[in-house]
């Protein structure tokens, strides 16, 4: 392990979120690890996985991307579904468990759009535009080769997919006992694809400006709410950078980003979780504001989830000084499923190795003995 730990003062201190209390201000970032069944359905192996953080300190815990149709949605072989009550009483079992264990659990919904390469009901793949996505498939995912040549999918699938949201947040809230729903808009995948100037080059009223093209994503949110009521709470994820693109840049710059939370502030949504590299450093070239500065002074009633390199407790206090309300932790808390907990004893923590993810990004038994 690495040198003792110093506690920042801001990270355990409790929280709030929509009637959900939170002992501290550390959260696990949704991380896919293609676990679940053939058929998406979740096992004890995902169990295990999760319980483990809330066991360790973790006061939330967003899920895996979870498809959300049996249509175009699934992204990756092995990936679990929210699309029939088979998958979503599976889901019951680790709620469960994460509540006894002390915890609070988001399920993270997503749709793959052009990014799909394991989809198993279609053989093509859909999105914004007929562009093929940069980069390569992803082999940690089962992937080879390019991605492929994504068909423009129109109105009626547009209905499917958002109605395909709602029913999945519907299971997720009545069946499965999750505490609230993250929905999917960054990283490169379907949301983000209609967001993306680069990827949407639609005359619709799906393109435009970029606040148009958040419009889909706005429309699930309007979904989502309507399927599971006023009282859950509610958000989704954005990005600048995607899995197959990762060093994209919001070419509005602060502008662009001033208006996107704004509209989110508008919308039903009840937290913006903002994902970057490294969430501190300033959004655009020649700027001095972080996406997580522009998303609290532009959003200010929205509670703020910030995920990116914050490992290092000492930077992730800088980003709640920020205005972060909860960090996110994706690798740290792979190898440090306790952090919470080693933190509170002033215990060091254990250094990140890739292992964990190669060659198959797949949860394994020596993450579970950690």
């Amino acid at each position: 392990m690495n040198a003792p730990l110093t506690i920042p003062s801001h990270l355990f201190t409790g929280t709030s979120l929509k009637g959900l209390d939170f002992a501290n201000r550390l959260s696990v970032a949704p991380m896919t690890r293609i676990s679940a069944s053939a058929d998406g359905v979740p096992g004890d192996r995902m169990l295990a996985y999760y319980e483990r953080f809330a066991r360790g300190g973790f006061s939330l815990i967003a899920t895996e991307g979870i498809y959300t149709d049996k249509a175009y949605s699934q992204t990756y072989k092995d990936q679990p579904g929210l699309t029939d009550r088979r998958q979503a009483e599976a889901w019951r079992q680790i709620t469960d468990a994460v509540h006894s264990a002390g915890g609070r659990i988001f399920a993270q919904l997503m749709h793959g759009g052009a990014l799909a390469q394991g989809n198993p009901y279609r053989a093509e793949t859909v999105g914004p535009s007929a562009i093929r996505p940069k980069g390569s498939q992803l082999t940690g995912y089962h992937g080879e080769g390019p991605y492929a040549l994504p068909r423009e999918i129109n109105e009626t699938e547009i209905a499917v997919a958002i109605e395909g949201f709602a029913n999945a947040a519907r299971f997720a809230i009545e069946v499965s006992g999750f505490d609230g729903i993250e929905i999917h808009g960054a990283n490169g995948y379907l949301l983000d694809q209609f967001f993306t100037d680069v990827s949407n080059r639609r005359a619709d009223r799906w393109g435009g400006d970029i606040v148009q093209r958040l419009g889909l994503s706005l429309e699930v949110l309007k979904a989502v709410r309507a399927a599971i009521g006023p009282d859950v709470p509610l958000g989704l994820r954005v990005s600048q950078g995607k899995v197959n693109d990762f060093t994209h840049k919001w070419a509005e710059r602060e502008e662009g980003a001033a208006r996107v939370f704004e509209a989110l502030a508008e919308s039903p949504a009840d937290f913006v979780h903002v994902t970057e590299f490294e969430a501190w450093q300033p959004a655009f070239a020649g700027g001095d504001a972080s996406l997580v500065a522009l998303a609290r002074r532009h959003a200010p009633r929205l509670f703020l989830i910030a995920n990116g390199s914050l490992h290092d407790l000492a930077r992730a206090e800088e980003v709640v000084e920020a205005g972060a309300d909860m960090i996110a932790l994706g690798r740290g808390a792979l190898v440090n499923p306790d952090l919470p907990r080693l933190a509170a004893e002033r215990s060091g923590l254990r250094p990140f190795e890739l292992p964990f993810l190669a060659p198959i990004s797949d949860i394994k038994d020596s993450e579970l003995a950690l």
